[in-house]
C-alpha cells in the first residue's frame, strides 16, 4: 500500500481522491487551508487532515516524511486580490512550492491538476498560470503527471451556480453534443478524482487529456 498527501485534500476534486485511496486502504494525508471538511462520511475519519496556509511550507512539510505521492488539487476560479487569492499565486505558486518541497523531500510522483482551457469570462492569466506550474514541475526531479480536465460539475461543485452545474451535467450525457466538444467536454468530479488518484498510484502518462482521463478512469 502506498502513502499520499492530498494537497487540497478537503476541496471539490481532492475529497474524491481522499476517497478513493481511502477505500483501497492505502494511507491518506491531506493537506488544505480548511482542514477536515464537515462531511458526514466514513471515510472522514481515515485521513490525517491539516489546516495549513500551503505559502508557509514549516507548517507543514513533516506530513511529506514516508509519503509515496502528492496530488496537487488546489486551484481557483475566482479572485480575491486583498486576500492574496489570485491566479498567480493559487493556481501557478502554490503547485510550484508544493512540487518543491515533496522533490526535497525524496517523494517519487507528483500529480498535478491543471485544466484544458479557460472558463469563460475568466481571465487569461487563469491558464497562464496552470502552464507555468506545468512546465516548472515537469523540470523537477519527480515523476509528474498532469492532468488537464475540461469542466467539472457534480455534487459540491463551489465555483459555478447550480444551473451552471445542471447545464454541464446535461450536456456530458448528451453524447452528440459532449463528443464534439474535445477538451471542453465536461467531466463529472468523481471521473476526474478517480483518475487522478490512479495516476498517482501508477505516473506512468506525463500529460492525460480529457480522453485520457475518462479512460483512466474507466
Amino acid at each position: 500500500m502506498s502513502t499520499l498527501l492530498v494537497v487540497g485534500g478537503s476541496g471539490f476534486i481532492g475529497r474524491g481522491v481522499c476517497r478513493f485511496a481511502v477505500r483501497d486502504g492505502h494511507e491518506v494525508r491531506s493537506v488544505s487551508r480548511g482542514g477536515r471538511p464537515d462531511l458526514a462520511a466514513d471515510w472522514v475519519d481515515d485521513v490525517s487532515w491539516t489546516s495549513a496556509d500551503l505559502f508557509r511550507p514549516n507548517a507543514w512539510r513533516d506530513r511529506l516524511d514516508g509519503v509515496d505521492a502528492v496530488v496537487h488539487a488546489v486551484g481557483t476560479l475566482t479572485e480575491a486580490p486583498t486576500d492574496g487569492v489570485t491566479f498567480e499565486r493559487v493556481n501557478g505558486d502554490a503547485a510550484l512550492l508544493a512540487a518543491l518541497e515533496a522533490e526535497r523531500a525524496g517523494v517519487d510522483a507528483f500529480v498535478f491538476l491543471s485544466a484544458a482551457g479557460k472558463p469563460p469570462g475568466v481571465r487569461n492569466a487563469f491558464l497562464t498560470a496552470k502552464r507555468r506550474a506545468e512546465t516548472g514541475i515537469s523540470d523537477l526531479d519527480l515523476d509528474a503527471v498532469t492532468l488537464r480536465p475540461g469542466p467539472v460539475y457534480g455534487e459540491g461543485q463551489p465555483h459555478v451556480p447550480g444551473v451552471v452545474d445542471r447545464l454541464l451535467r446535461f450536456v456530458a450525457s448528451a453524447r452528440p453534443i459532449a463528443s464534439r466538444l474535445g477538451e471542453s467536454r465536461p467531466l463529472s468530479v468523481d471521473t476526474v478524482a478517480r483518475a487522478t488518484y490512479r495516476a498517482a498510484l501508477d505516473p506512468d502518462e506525463r500529460l492525460l487529456d480529457v480522453g485520457d482521463i475518462r479512460e483512466l478512469a474507466g
